[in-house]
């Protein structure tokens, strides 16, 4: 069995200020620590129900996060970044059996996280087809494009509840709860404790070939905080200003979303 693993670090159990998401920024070696910590537990439920192989992609920021040495020996890692469309789930394929998030965010906008986005800090809101979109949401129906369910996601307790119905096989984990700037999170070796119990019971369900049906038809809608940055990205094939502050584009394809993802956040 072949799992994949995408990692963040806004949605680990410790993360309550930006500082402690940025390399230069105090803190940021602990929440490292914590997210490595956490995507090794995700690691080992993998391996206790039966991966044989575990790929992860450090998908935050500059994908240097992760600190390698800790990981197990077993784990295949992939760092940095391309600029391909597939972004934080780069390198997943068919041949994957299931996929797996931790760390994940709610998404910009939403106040489950006081570090709450949707790829940049620059927009109020990222919407698909009216509804607020995570990056949870456009990387697992990325993974579900290759064919390959979403079988786990760690992160804060909002985006948790969010995406719950959003694959027919997701088991979720929250590790953290917010309000407005604040964040209450469980003990870190308690949210280890769970990650690794829930990564193990997602994948001895019956997952396979369990994915989400996607929309026939994206209408995907940007809203920033600066109508300059609106302006610029209707420039972009396909979009147009719908507001001061906001753009919009119109497909039935979902890689043209992701497309757009790399250019207009």
């Amino acid at each position: 069995m072949r799992v994949f693993i995408s990692a963040d670090i806004e949605g680990i159990a410790t993360t309550a200020l930006w500082d402690q998401a940025s390399k230069t920024g105090w803190g940021y070696d602990a929440a490292c620590r914590q997210m490595t910590a956490e995507v090794t537990a995700a690691c080992e439920g993998a391996r206790a129900a039966g991966a044989d192989r575990i790929r992860v992609k450090d998908a935050h920021g500059s994908g240097t996060n992760l600190i390698p040495e800790l990981l197990p020996r077993y784990v295949e890692l992939t760092r940095a970044s391309c600029g391909s469309p597939w972004s934080m789930v780069y390198g997943i394929d068919e041949g994957f059996d299931a996929a797996m998030f931790v760390g994940y965010h709610c998404a910009a906008g939403r106040n489950g996280n006081p570090l709450s986005h949707t790829e940049t800090k620059a927009t109020t809101a990222v919407r698909i087809n009216g509804k607020k979109c995570s990056e949870f949401q456009l990387y697992s129906w990325a993974a579900a494009t290759a064919g390959v369910p979403s079988v786990l996601l760690a992160g804060d307790q909002m985006l948790c509840d969010d995406s719950a119905s959003l694959h027919p096989s997701l088991i979720t984990v929250p590790v953290k709860r917010g309000f407005g700037g604040l964040t209450t999170c469980l003990h870190p070796e308690e949210a280890c404790c769970r990650i690794r119990a829930g990564a193990e019971k997602a994948l001895r369900q019956d997952f396979r070939g369990k994915l989400p049906r996607l929309p026939d038809h994206f209408v995907f809608e940007v809203s920033y905080k600066e109508q300059t940055a609106a302006v610029r990205a209707s420039s972009f094939p396909g979009f147009v200003l719908t507001d001061d502050n906001t753009v919009r584009m119109e497909t039935d394809r979902y890689w043209d979303v992701l497309t757009a993802v790399v250019w207009v956040l």
